[in-house]
């Protein structure tokens, strides 16, 4: 089998999986109790603190565990909502982001908070000066996508952090498909809030993390116990937030190598396919984008009908973000960028990870290439 949807989840790191594994069976104490035992978990989980902190040029103060970058996400938006409650609240997010974003976006909207959703430019980028012109007197926060789950296209982030930290407007930045993959500083980047999750790079699923800019308020999300901060309540999960500080920590040291090998893994397989299916698209080119991630338009054959096809044999992609697959609709990303519902359904996505190898790039090529040929010999369209 190829799998290529390290968009939707990655493999968990062999690093990550051995030192989460005690905290599955002999050393399992709730890092609550104030036994050695407890301890000893409290003190692996302040260490993952401490790595994701180091990861992002945070403070461990500032660094909370989540579920993952939906639950993050649904903090942050919903909680401005109700630290505003009843006042007349502007929020800022654009067209393109993650449906745990824009979900929670309309759940406050029918509570009265205002919306805009700022548009993106053909290759999914959004304008600095759009932000900008979205702003009003009673904006609370503005959310954007570091780096899109989709088509791979990364936000000018600092240049919006620059201008929101001088008019004072609260920014945060799903930074899911961003953390782990590409460099990332909160100081540097201006942010307030940043989300993200550690299956997305190597580590375990149902764990994630959000950072809190210092001395910035955010409503409890969980009430009972003390974890967290006293903000998020429940027993906390350490094999899982164990594995996600390792997994970072090792992602953050390979970068450069694993960069530069996605981007020749997903350098192949475009200039392969173009070679053997020259009217096809290619989302997201021309932009700053996520080093595997190749989003591609087919001009007469369903992404659902390629990926289909593709699964019989044994390779792995998909025709949109995992978490909304289940629907059969085109996906906004693709809608935002211009292309009709037609081609937004007629779109598949590769995206690499660092357990794949050059010759799965080209079987792929071949593969796709080759389920492209029977799907027009056939008509199936």
């Amino acid at each position: 089998m190829i799998y290529a949807d390290n968009a939707a989840t990655t493999r968990l790191s062999e690093a990550a999986f051995e030192k989460m594994l005690p905290f599955l069976r002999e050393q399992y104490g709730n890092a609550s109790s104030r036994y050695t035992f407890g301890v000893k978990a409290k003190r692996v989980i302040e260490e993952a603190r401490r790595q994701v902190a180091v990861a992002i040029g945070a403070e461990p103060s500032e660094i909370a565990f989540t579920s993952g970058g939906s639950e993050g996400n649904s903090w942050v938006i919903q909680g401005i909502a109700r630290l505003f409650n009843g006042e007349n609240i502007h929020v800022v997010a654009s067209s393109i982001e993650h449906h745990s974003v824009l979900n929670a976006c309309r759940k406050i909207e029918t509570c009265g908070v205002s919306v805009t959703y700022v548009p993106v430019d053909s290759v999914g980028r959004i304008s600095v000066r759009d932000v900008a012109s979205s702003i009003r007197p009673n904006t609370k926060l503005v959310s954007v996508m570091f780096a899109n789950n989709e088509i791979g296209t990364i936000q000018p982030i600092a240049e919006i952090g620059k201008y929101l930290r001088e008019k004072d407007v609260l920014f945060h930045t799903d930074a899911v498909q961003a953390v782990g993959h590409i460099p990332v500083n909160v100081k540097d980047l201006q942010l307030d809030f940043l989300t993200a999750s550690a299956h997305k790079f190597n580590g375990a699923k149902g764990t994630g993390f959000l950072y809190k800019r210092s001395g910035i308020d955010l409503p409890q999300l969980i009430f009972g116990g003390e974890q967290e901060h006293g903000q998020r309540a429940g027993t906390e999960n350490v094999a899982g937030i164990t594995a996600m500080g390792y997994a970072l920590e090792e992602s953050v040291a390979d970068m450069s190598l694993i960069s530069e090998k996605l981007t020749a893994l997903a350098e192949t397989s475009i200039n392969g396919l173009k070679a053997e299916i020259p009217e096809i698209r290619i989302n997201g080119q021309g932009a700053e984008r996520l080093p595997g991630i190749v989003n591609i338009t087919f001009p007469y054959a369903s992404g659902e009908a390629v990926m289909r096809l593709l699964d019989l044999k044994e390779v792995c992609v998909s025709t949109s973000s995992a978490c909304n697959s289940g629907k059969d609709e085109a996906s906004h990303v693709l809608l935002a960028l211009g292309l009709s519902e037609k081609q937004a359904k007629s779109s598949i996505r590769i995206s690499y990870g660092r357990y794949n190898a050059m010759e799965e790039a080209e079987r792929i090529v071949s593969t796709v290439s080759d389920v492209y040929a029977k799907i027009i010999a056939n008509h199936n369209y």
